[in-house]
């Protein structure tokens, strides 16, 4: 935490997001800067973070930016934020002109975490702090961390629970957000692992539905009138999953199909209240934008950050659901 004596008014944090990590569809940018900052257009410290969010028509998740702003405020840092609409030459050339602004942190949710390697060159040789939320590049060098939550965790917590239900047996169907993001690909994973372990259940169909609930609902649709039985529905996020609900409850299927996804969204909460979707997961996309101007303002401070700071992910089930709304 910056001690408030030293009032460090060079420090800025601006935030790039593209807000899928946490599922959602948007891409979005933040900087901090203290009131008296001479850079960037944030609180105290400045830094630039990019994140995605997931599309659809739902009630809007809960964003790493809303923890961002709500830490930088609680610590009289000054907070932008930019869009990068889930493109990634985009948010590169928002990394580099806050670069050239001399801001004092970046924060970075990525819209490929493929794809993030000219970015963090392009911070660490301009020797400014950066920190990565939300979804984590692989390889990144020391020094530079990532604050998030482990992804393979949430596939796993979600399918470890549908297996539960489905007592072990039957047809799974994984309804993937972006093959391009490592959220989807751990979250796929942790689901196939599960199902893996159990003899009596079998991956049936699988399909990119790049976080939306509408692609969710189109892809439900396709499999149904393909006439392949399907039990279980593991989908990467509450989105999807919301939208596949639809699809089986027009084709009066939704009774016999368990539904499962990750976030816990107010809609995937209301939807869990009612009946139709059996288990979530909570992502505290929050609590990782927060983490994440911590990060910054303690690189910012010449501390030591570790390379990967965890924001744990929760299984969410109807018996505890009601801790989790408003979140």
């Amino acid at each position: 935490m910056i001690r408030k004596h030293l009032r460090v008014a060079a420090f800025a944090l601006v935030a790039t997001a593209s807000l899928a990590a946490c599922s959602s569809g948007e891409s979005a940018s933040t900087s901090t800067s203290s009131s008296s900052a001479a850079a960037g257009s944030e609180p105290a410290p400045s830094s630039a973070a990019a994140s995605p969010a997931s599309g659809g028509d739902a009630a809007p998740p809960v964003k790493p930016k809303d923890g961002m702003t709500a830490r930088a405020a609680q610590n009289g840092v000054e907070v932008s934020i930019v869009a990068a609409q889930e493109k990634t030459d985009t948010q590169l050339g928002q990394v580099e002109n806050f670069i050239s602004q001399k801001v004092d942190a970046i924060l970075v949710v990525p819209v490929d975490t493929d794809a993030a390697g000219p970015m963090t060159d392009a911070a660490t040789k301009a020797e400014i702090p950066l920190v990565y939320v939300n979804r984590r590049p692989a390889d990144l060098p020391e020094g530079v961390p990532y604050v998030g939550s482990d992804s393979l965790v949430s596939g796993t917590l979600e399918m470890e629970a549908l297996a539960k239900l489905a007592g072990g047996k039957g047809n799974v169907a994984i309804i993937q957000g972006d093959p391009a993001n490592e959220a989807a690909v751990l979250r796929t994973k942790g689901c196939k692992d599960v199902v893996a372990k159990n003899p009596g259940m079998k991956v049936v169909k699988e399909q990119a539905g790049m976080w939306q609930r509408d692609k969710g609902l189109a892809i439900m649709e396709n499999w149904i009138q393909s006439g392949e039985q399907i039990d279980v529905v593991c989908a990467n996020n509450d989105e999807m999953a919301l939208g596949a609900i639809e699809a089986l409850k027009a084709a009066n299927k939704l009774e016999t199909t368990l539904v499962g996804g990750v976030d816990a969204t107010a809609d995937a909460l209301a939807a869990m209240k009612a009946g139709t979707l059996k288990v979530t997961v909570f992502q505290d996309a929050k609590g990782q934008g927060g983490g994440g101007v911590d990060a910054a303002v303690k690189l910012y401070n010449g501390e030591t950050v570790p390379s990967y700071v965890d924001v744990p992910y929760q299984l969410v089930t109807p018996d505890n659901m009601a801790q989790f709304e408003g979140k």
